[in-house]
């Protein structure tokens, strides 16, 4: 616990311009994360996840698709590999019983619903293209911001299942690299309920891997075998904060085991004046190109 207590990271305030100080670009560029506190509003946050509620309500699952990075498994599922350009629901790990029925109610049962609800739902998309947001992006270096990746997950109370250690520039990888990450606490993210966790300045290491579509199946291609860095910093934030990740930054977060649910939105942007490489997974066809705020 004291060592919890001395590796607690600086968190920030939004001030009343959006302006980020020279303090905050020098924490940023030192440990390749930014945890900004009331960046949105709670209403905002419980307007949002009351929609994504509805959603889910909404949702008829005749396809029964399980998210986990333990394994990658839905990486082979068409489901998964068309959700690109859609709104798609994906459920935990031991949401089902060994008879394909649901353990509990679906809005307990649901991971994550990805992965372009910014540009294909009027609430998502307001949330998600906050002027802030966009004068942050440009005072970071992403002169042309694009919005290439959106996801609300839920982090369900017992079954949340956990993301292993990873760069998201492995995931959507520009030349010169340029992806960021702007995670924003639904709800209180606390050690006890499957916090995020980093590796402060582990932005600066190489990147280990690729995640790319070879011929129509993705693979993960490792591209250096450096062993990742402990992820020392425990990344708290109450509701309406918004963390801000390197695309190299190495993070991860555990399951979540309490009766307490973490939802949280991550979208993910890259800069449009890089090459966004088509190896990636996810692609836009020409008419449903990434967009900007």
């Amino acid at each position: 616990m004291e060592k919890e207590k001395q590796n607690r990271p600086k968190h920030f305030d939004c001030n009343n311009n959006n302006e980020i100080s020279t303090a905050m670009l020098s924490f940023w560029q030192n440990n390749g994360f930014l945890i900004i506190d009331d960046f949105y509003s709670e209403n905002d946050c419980n307007n949002l996840k009351e929609h994504a509620n509805k959603l889910i309500d909404q949702f008829n699952p005749e396809e029964k698709i399980i998210f986990s990075t333990t394994n990658q498994e839905h990486a082979s599922e068409e489901y998964f590999k068309n959700s690109a350009d859609k709104i798609s629901f994906f459920f935990e790990d031991g949401a089902f019983d060994n008879d394909g029925n649901l353990n509990q109610d679906k809005k307990l049962s649901i991971n994550k619903i990805g992965h372009a609800m910014h540009d294909l739902d009027p609430i998502f998309d307001k949330f998600s293209r906050k002027k802030s947001l966009a004068m942050l992006s440009n005072a970071l270096g992403i002169e042309m911001p694009l919005l290439v990746q959106s996801m609300y997950i839920c982090k369900q109370p017992k079954i949340g299942g956990e993301v292993t250690y990873h760069q998201d520039s492995t995931f959507l990888y520009t030349e010169p690299e340029s992806c960021v990450g702007f995670w924003v606490a639904i709800e209180d993210a606390t050690i006890n309920n499957g916090c995020m966790w980093a590796s402060a300045g582990g932005h600066k290491e190489p990147l280990r891997s690729r995640f790319k579509n070879i011929g129509g199946e993705f693979k993960m291609v490792s591209q250096n075998d450096t062993k990742f860095p402990d992820a020392n910093v425990p990344l708290e934030a109450k509701a309406g904060t918004l963390i801000v990740l390197h695309g190299r930054l190495p993070h991860l977060s555990g399951p979540n085991n309490s009766s307490i649910s973490r939802h949280a939105y991550a979208l993910h942007v890259v800069d449009g004046r890089a090459k966004y490489s088509n190896y990636n997974w996810l692609q836009r066809s020409r008419d449903f190109a990434f967009k900007g705020f």
